[in-house]
């Protein structure tokens, strides 16, 4: 069986069909707004002085991403321990020493 979805967007003005969805922001919040090509075109038209005047900002946040290794297949490294007379628990968190030991024979 076969679906077909449509997605009617209706300008947040009129009420009319809408043609876009606008994205802006103000004071720090993101706003988005459908609008049809009129309504669109005329909050274009009342921003683009202030967008002129303006001054772009970074779209940087400020955060500081980490990066991170990422730990191998915990099953592989069981298999691995088995294999080499470790004892691992058949379920649950693998010991430290495991990982490590794991890490230095690859």
């Amino acid at each position: 069986m076969a679906q077909r979805v449509v997605v009617t967007l209706f300008d947040d003005i009129d009420g009319g069909e809408a043609a876009e969805t606008v994205v802006f922001g103000l004071d720090g919040r993101s706003y988005e707004i459908d609008l049809n090509q009129a309504n669109a075109k005329k909050l274009r038209k009342t921003l683009a002085p202030y967008l002129e005047a303006g001054r772009k900002r970074s779209s940087r946040t400020g955060k500081v991403f980490k990066h991170t290794d990422v730990s191998p297949d915990p099953a592989a490294v069981r298999a691995w321990a088995r294999s080499h007379h470790f004892d691992v628990p058949p379920r649950g968190r693998i010991p430290k020493r495991v990982y490590e030991a794991f890490a230095e024979a690859n």
